[in-house]
């Protein structure tokens, strides 16, 4: 993360492009979503801890290459964005091959509680980064950043191979019985197919991202409309959303719904009506106030889903389903970014806030009605 803010941020303030800002988030994103097609199956087939370091280690490798290329003076921006490119291409492959490693080296019962302190974990990396990240920009070269990469690419994959022992995937097939890589994406497809809740699932979970999106990506135009550009509201509003997320996860780890569904559909209503808050409030203090309500929530819908698919589907196929899941949240808020965002020049910003928030809301509503989701998400 604090290389990819170093890229972005060096990005900006070298071209002042909304161009090239766009660009950025094409490559940061759609290799993400091209290589989770192929993750899955591969994360389904071969051993999970394999799969993992050599993800970590294809990253690190390409931050490699890419610091000798800024310290010998190719400083060029068409060779960040191949960097984001490639290193987004690794994501792909990582993000579904770790979420069905948890299964294997986590107690079933442990599940919702690790999950929430991961959840716990990803805001803290998202208030650190663009600080650290910032911190070492003003005082090396962007060569030396991309090194740190390396750096934490080589501890992961020494706590990774030597720290942590992970068992066969139960059900996974020899290599010598193992379909065509084609054959097994089909396979894949046809046992999403064939579990109706995990249509269910897929279907919410896209028009989620797609409703999110503006809350998540629109909420500082919205604040320098209403409030004024000052630099500490913007912040405020990055800090009070991740802080919520932090003490969700830790609430998460520590007491939810037993019921699966049940959580999913209790926190999307409430932060839905949070959402649909920040479209009609006229005071920066309950703004915040919805922010951080929101971000507990929105664990709330996070972490249960996360062990729902982990307890339901079967391990054979954990890798290929996270990979959808994956493609869900690499291409779903972009796409709702791409028409909200010219859609926010023309209609108040306030009314799509709130009418993504009341969106929100009829999705909590469906998981909360759906018997085929209430029983895939009993324990």
């Amino acid at each position: 993360m604090i290389v990819q803010y170093a890229i972005m941020w060096h990005l900006v303030i070298e071209t002042g492009s909304g161009v090239m800002m766009t660009l950025y988030v094409v490559v940061g994103l759609l290799p993400t979503f091209v290589s989770s097609i192929f993750g899955g199956v591969l994360a389904d087939r071969y051993n999970k801890k394999l799969l993992i370091n050599l993800s970590d280690g294809g990253i690190g490798l390409v931050s490699l290459l890419f610091a000798i290329f800024l310290f010998a003076g190719h400083d060029s921006i068409a060779l960040l964005l191949v960097a984001a490119g490639l290193r987004a291409l690794g994501q792909g492959v990582q993000q579904p091959t770790v979420g069905s490693l948890f299964p294997l080296i986590v107690p079933e019962e442990k599940l919702m509680k690790v999950n929430g302190l991961n959840s716990s974990l990803q805001p803290m990396i998202y208030i650190a980064s663009p600080i650290i990240s910032a911190s070492l920009m003003g005082a090396v070269p962007l060569g030396v950043l991309f090194l740190v990469d390396v750096g934490t690419a080589l501890a992961a994959i020494s706590i990774l191979q030597f720290l942590v022992k992970v068992p066969p995937t139960p059900g996974a097939k020899p290599a010598a019985e193992r379909n065509s890589y084609f054959k097994d994406l089909v396979e894949g497809l046809r046992y999403i197919r064939s579990q109706r809740y995990l249509l269910l699932l897929i279907v919410l979970a896209t028009l989620f991202a797609l409703a999110i999106s503006p809350a998540a990506c629109l909420s500082p135009l919205q604040v320098t409309r209403n409030w004024g550009p000052e630099l500490w509201r913007l912040t405020a509003i990055e800090i009070v959303w991740a802080g919520g997320m932090v003490i969700g996860g830790i609430f998460v780890s520590v007491w939810s719904f037993r019921n699966r569904t049940t959580s999913i559909g209790i926190s999307s209503v409430v932060l839905g009506i949070m959402i649909g808050m920040l479209g009609v409030l006229n005071d920066f203090g309950p703004y915040l106030a919805c922010m951080a309500v929101g971000g507990i929530v929105q664990i709330y819908s996070q972490a249960p889903s996360m062990t729902l698919l982990q307890e339901k589907v079967a391990p054979e196929f954990l890798g290929r389903v996270m990979s959808v899941f994956t493609m869900i949240g690499s291409l779903a808020m972009p796409v709702g970014i791409m028409f909200l965002g010219p859609l926010a020049d023309v209609v108040d910003i306030n009314h799509i806030v709130l009418g993504t928030g009341v969106m929100i809301v009829i999705l909590g509503v469906l998981y909360l009605s759906s018997r085929t989701l209430r029983k895939a998400g009993t324990p």
